[in-house]
């Protein structure tokens, strides 16, 4: 298969074997992560690869999804400012732009790019992934597993491993209801629009799991509930010492 078809066959995957990744091969993978594009060249994102069970399985209380417990390897990636406001304090200078809001947005853009990153190359080397958007269900609790100083911000998780599990792809939405020429397009019923693509996700759950109530991509929207801990993340991050506010010259 061709680099494209493994980006356009992504799938997530949720069941590993046991085998882990050889070293030579993982070792491969956080390069990939470190050469990728990052804002203004300041890297401003770290990588944490969880070792110890015990941790993993704080994580997935965290997460409360138990198979994160058994991914073979699991990396939780950082919004970082601490080490270049560490770099520039130990140069003399010392700045309110330092904890910003700028400064956090570069981080969470640095990481999140790395992160897809090393899942492109993953997939390509043969291996599955999952990412875990549920750290951030108990961000105070995270910090106090990953013993985070302060200008950090864990911000996705990742499993690697061998697939024990080959999942339908999954049906996306129609290019045309999110992909614009020059202006944002407004439609006057996304229901209409997405009539068909209602019908592929319907038959897509149907397939996947007959025991499980099948919905609709719309009817899923509408549903959606809040995770209350998330509701909280701007609050969270400024405890982490990060401002929201503008900064005054």
């Amino acid at each position: 298969m061709n680099p494209i078809d493994v980006l356009l066959n992504h799938r997530t995957i949720r069941e590993f074997k046991s085998s882990p990744i050889p070293p030579q091969q993982l070792s491969i993978l956080l390069d990939v992560a470190k050469r990728t594009a990052s804002s203004q060249g300041m890297q401003s994102f770290s990588i944490i690869r969880i070792v110890d069970p015990a941790i993993k399985a704080q994580i997935a209380e965290v997460c409360n999804q138990e198979y994160v417990a058994r991914v073979p390897e699991l990396f939780i990636f950082l919004v970082d400012a601490y080490r270049n406001s560490r770099i520039a304090r130990e140069q003399g200078v010392v700045s309110d732009s330092e904890r910003d809001s700028d400064r956090f947005f570069q981080g969470w853009t640095d990481a999140s790019l790395a992160a897809q990153n090393m899942v492109a190359a993953a997939e390509m080397g043969g291996f599955g992934t999952v990412y875990f958007g549920s750290i951030l269900n108990n961000v105070p609790k995270m910090i106090e597993i990953l013993k985070l100083p302060e200008l950090t911000f864990p911000m996705l998780g990742l499993g690697i491993g061998v697939p024990n599990q080959k999942p339908q792809l999954k049906p996306r939405m129609p290019r045309e209801a999110n992909v614009f020429d020059d202006a944002y397009t407004v439609f006057d019923s996304y229901k209409e629009l997405l009539e068909d693509y209602d019908e592929e996700m319907e038959q897509y759950y149907d397939m996947r799991d007959t025991n499980r109530r099948v919905d609709s991509f719309t009817k899923q929207i509408a549903s959606k509930k809040p995770v209350l801990m998330r509701q909280h993340l701007i609050q969270q991050a400024e405890a982490q010492g990060f401002k929201f506010t503008d900064v005054k010259n």
